[in-house]
Order: structure tokens, then C-alpha cells, then sequence
């Protein structure tokens, strides 16, 4: 097990170093195995293609970064989401702008969704929720992200979170005002 790891390792540290030199279309996988001196049956015994590899950075990287906090709620676990894609905002810059089949912006997505859909779950009246507005947030969410992380100077995360929880909350206290005690009920517990 330690050497796939030690393997799945070089092979990310070498997409991430062809990633700052060149665009992800330009990186074949025979170039990510000549960075690492890797031969490309390596490379396929552990990844289908480029795009798992990247999938794989986040999924086994954020992991790590994320073990250290002790069962943050929906907010703290944005926070550090938003911290760990700020420290490494040169990759996940490029990274969320593949398209594409297997792409990462469809496997963030993907992994988002289901805690986004949790979070709605706790703050719905009678806990419906319907796929439309998991598939709302998601998208606001992660496109919010994406723009975030485009701009070469972007804000810190803390200046992100906040200007993220001023919409949220902006539209939670006009669902009180418009529902009454129902809507205030979901603003009592916040996003």
C-alpha cells in the first residue's frame, strides 16, 4: 500500500508541476509519466485517465487537510474547504476549469451536492427537499467558487465566506419576511 501511494504521489506532483507550466489539454499522460519517471502501465494501473488523477489530488489532499478539524457543521466545513482551495488556488484554479467528461468541476460537484443537500434537509420546513434546489445551491455554491478562484488577486477566504454568508442570509431573512413564522424558522437555524 505504501508504495501505490508513494506512486499515486509522484504521479500528482508531476501533473501539478506540468499543470504551471502548460494548459491540462496540453499534459498527455506519457508526459506526466516521463516527469516522474514512470512508465504509462504505472500510471493506468492506478488512474483511467488524467481527470482521475486530478480527482484523485483533491479527493486524498482535501482529506488530509479536512481530518485535522474535529466534525465541523455545514459552515466551518466551508471554511476550510475554502482555505484548502486558497492554498492551493494556482491548481485548483486550472483544476476547475477543465471541462469535460470526468472533469473535476463534475466530481466537485458531485461530492458537494450530497452535503449541500444535508444542510437544506436541516433547514427545510419538514426537511423537503426537492433535487431542484440541491442542484440550485449546488450550482450557486461551486460556481461562486470557480469566480472566486479565477480572479488572480481573489479575496482571502475569510472575505469569500463572508460575502458568501452575506447572500445566504440576505435571501433567508426575505423568505422570513415573505413566510412568517415557517420562514423565520429557517433563518433561526441559518446556512
Amino acid at each position: 500500500m505504501a508504495d501505490s501511494n508513494t506512486t499515486k504521489r509522484a504521479l500528482a506532483t508531476a501533473l501539478k508541476q506540468l499543470m504551471q507550466e502548460r494548459p491540462f489539454q496540453k499534459i498527455s499522460v506519457g508526459d506526466i509519466c516521463e516527469r516522474c519517471g514512470m512508465n504509462r502501465k504505472s500510471f493506468y494501473y492506478h488512474f483511467k485517465d488524467k481527470y482521475d488523477l486530478v480527482n484523485w489530488i483533491f479527493d486524498t489532499e482535501f482529506l488530509e487537510f479536512f481530518s485535522g478539524e474535529e466534525h465541523p457543521d455545514f459552515i466551518e466545513a466551508m471554511e476550510v474547504l475554502c482555505r484548502y482551495l486558497y492554498e492551493n488556488r494556482a491548481f485548483y484554479r486550472k483544476a476547475l476549469a477543465i471541462t469535460g467528461q470526468n472533469s473535476f468541476s463534475d466530481h466537485f460537484r458531485e461530492l458537494c451536492a450530497p452535503a449541500i443537500e444535508t444542510r437544506l434537509r436541516d433547514i427545510m420546513p419538514r426537511g423537503e427537499v426537492h433535487s431542484f434546489q440541491v442542484e440550485f445551491m449546488t450550482e450557486g455554491i461551486v460556481g461562486a467558487l470557480q469566480r472566486w478562484l479565477r480572479h488572480r488577486d481573489c479575496m482571502t477566504p475569510e472575505e469569500f465566506m463572508e460575502m458568501l454568508r452575506s447572500c445566504v442570509f440576505g435571501i433567508a431573512i426575505e423568505v422570513a419576511r415573505r413566510y412568517g413564522s415557517e420562514g423565520a424558522e429557517i433563518v433561526g437555524m441559518g446556512f
